[in-house]
């Protein structure tokens, strides 16, 4: 049985195009650490279109962290950006990228939890 980050990523690569990235075009590389070894998953986005593998290359945004943090916040028991404040996840590159992905983190519930465009809901009396 797969776990929660290859659940995750499988499911992202499986959509193929996933609305919330629309706007975004680049590419994240995920380095998770465990026992001394690095797992990496690589995604790239070109407006929605999404595409997954395990590549090493270079990436516009990497994201470094331990392997067990961010089973949890793809299974929905963490989150992403409160992990980031911690000091718990390095961060290089282009934070506007991430910054959109991580809308596809699983809510508590398990859901995705899709945060509102900027100036949504502005000049609503």
């Amino acid at each position: 049985m797969a776990d929660a980050i290859a659940k995750f990523f499988e499911a992202l690569d499986e959509r193929g195009y996933e609305p919330l990235l629309h706007r975004g075009t680049g590419t994240l590389r995920f380095d998770l650490g465990h026992d001394g070894r690095t797992e990496t998953w690589f995604v790239a986005v070109d407006k929605g279109n999404v595409s997954v593998s395990h590549r090493k290359g270079t990436a516009d945004c990497v994201l470094r962290t331990d392997r067990a943090l961010f089973a949890r916040i793809a299974a929905g028991r963490a989150n992403a950006m409160a992990a980031v404040l911690r000091g718990l996840i390095a961060i290089e590159g282009d934070i506007e990228l991430l910054m959109l992905f991580q809308r596809l983190f699983p809510g508590p519930s398990g859901r995705r939890t899709p945060v509102p465009a900027a100036g949504a809901g502005k000049g609503r009396a």
